[in-house]
């Protein structure tokens, strides 16, 4: 299936229903489709090409929505560009996809503002709001672009979206995913045996629209199968709670951050959630703590599930599964092919612990202009996740860290979720990362970042202590520091271990 081909599958009997509530609007799937198309056409006549590169730069915002669709229609590839990014940032990935256009969002100009000249492919800007002179009004080409429907031959197989990693190790790369990668993975979430999705279904985006995860599972799995979904800009736990309640959200997808933030509102009130059949969980792994109070603060299960931008990017969940079970990511879903593999590519024995690896419909094409990169990746014929998991004999699976995150503390493996696990145990601990740090003594050693709950109070030396009382003592955070909050990625989505990892480094 092409991408741009996804609402006219439904618009026959969706034309008139609401597509997308932000705000105070309501925009039907008719008005989605009527722009995507002047979208589209104002590409073409701006000289994009099949295969020609665009950039998508905006928030949680219906702009980017006919963005996307529309560069799809225009058979060209989005490269996607996260709203927090600096112009270093940008400019380094527009160089190296070779951007040929670019829609930005207008508070977000001054970033493109020192970089348009440093980006020789560079030949449009569309900006959506206030359009700076060098720049074609966006708000312009939706009022009076040409409406018809283009027709550019696309096949599935061609590439549609690029999306860069958050580059852990080096520079970040650019994971070329197709239109069968991303609807294959959509249509695989729709048709979860136990969670299935139909038209009638409303869903909550809160989730950064740019990434990979709100994407396809979100965003996909609504104009795939048809149905509307609440467009949030920023997430605050209240505003969301209080959205849930009042549109009737059946489908909410989120990150663990913002079930923390939900499981601590002060007061006790309660949200009538009675409609919200399915709560999903992804971007990071979800602690058990965390599901735990959020049950017993809303009465509604968590699924959590697992993917990676490389598989477009969903590989398992729990709603593949016959039951929810708390800290496992659940069984692959249909299509999706996984097992363990030790460092030289053999398969481990049943629940013992290596690297993922994944076979499917989902899996990218590879790293745009990393070749070796890409073969490496994709030793023995299947795409290595970097992550260390295990899979039981019942087909759960359980990731139990990255592979590039163990922390070797004198010859023994410390996984950072496993001490993350047990502070977020802690009834004074509301977050918490771990990292390894050097030691001289040891080569590493562990170092945990804590953010109390409001009010409370905790030592270092408790939390050392804690940690020793219920785990081996090389485990045990050998470092503790206190922050008031946590630096985040993907728009609150993931804690930024690379970040804290930096400030270290930093230290020397």
């Amino acid at each position: 299936m092409i991408l741009g081909d996804l609402i006219d599958q439904h618009i026959d009997r969706t034309a008139d229903r609401p597509a997308v509530y932000f705000k105070d609007h309501v925009i039907t799937f008719g008005h989605i489709d009527e722009r995507v198309n002047k979208v589209a056409n104002a590409l073409i006549a701006a000289g994009i090409q099949k295969g020609d590169r665009v950039a998508v730069h905006t928030g949680n915002r219906p702009s980017f929505i006919y963005a996307y669709y529309g560069i799809m229609r225009a058979g060209a590839t989005m490269i996607p560009l996260n709203y927090m990014y600096k112009s270093g940032e940008v400019e380094y990935m527009c160089n190296d996809a070779q951007v040929k256009a670019a829609i930005v969002q207008d508070d977000l100009c001054p970033v493109w503002d020192p970089i348009r000249e440093h980006i020789p492919t560079l030949e449009e800007v569309m900006v959506a709001g206030v359009t700076p002179p060098y720049a074609s009004s966006f708000h312009d080409i939706l009022e009076y672009g040409a409406s018809a429907r283009p027709r550019v031959e696309c096949d599935e197989n061609d590439v549609a979206v690029i999306c860069y990693t958050s580059g852990t190790t080096g520079k970040p790369k650019g994971a070329m995913l197709t239109h069968h990668n991303l609807t294959s993975n959509a249509q695989a979430v729709i048709d979860l045996e136990r969670f299935p999705l139909s038209d009638q279904d409303v869903s909550l985006l809160v989730l950064p629209i740019f990434h990979i995860y709100c994407l396809t599972v979100g965003l996909g799995t609504a104009m795939q199968l048809g149905f509307p979904t609440v467009l949030v800009e920023r997430f605050d736990p209240v505003v969301v709670l209080d959205l849930l309640e009042k549109y009737r959200v059946s489908v909410f997808f989120g990150a663990p951050p913002m079930y923390v933030a939900m499981s601590a509102v002060e007061g006790d009130r309660k949200w009538d959630l009675s409609a919200s059949r399915i709560m999903h969980s992804g971007a990071a792994a979800l602690p058990v703590p965390v599901l735990e109070r959020f049950q017993a603060r809303h009465g509604i299960m968590i699924t959590e599930g697992y993917g990676l931008t490389e598989c477009s990017p969903v590989v398992a969940t729990n709603g593949a599964a016959p039951v929810n079970r708390a800290g496992s990511i659940g069984w692959p879903i249909p299509g999706v092919l996984t097992k363990v593999f030790d460092d030289k590519d053999n398969e481990v024995a049943t629940g013992e612990v290596g690297e993922l690896v994944v076979r499917g419909p989902n899996v990218f094409v590879g790293y745009l202009n990393w070749p070796d990169a890409t073969k490496e990746a994709f030793s023995g014929g299947w795409f290595h996740t970097g992550d260390m998991a295990r899979i039981e004999a019942d087909g759960y699976h359980y990731i139990v860290d990255r592979k590039k995150e163990m922390v070797n503390m004198s010859g023994f493996n410390v996984y950072p979720r496993e001490v993350e696990e047990l502070l977020y145990k802690h009834p004074r601990i509301s977050e918490a990362a771990v990292i390894g740090v050097p030691d001289d003594y040891s080569g590493e050693a562990v170092k945990a970042f804590v953010v109390l709950r409001p009010g409370e109070t905790l030592t270092a030396e408790e939390v050392i202590q804690y940690c020793r009382s219920n785990l081996a003592v090389y485990k045990a955070p050998k470092h503790v520091v206190f922050r008031d909050a946590l630096p985040k990625l993907t728009g609150g989505a993931k804690i930024d271990k690379r970040s804290l990892r930096a400030e270290e480094a930093e230290k020397g």
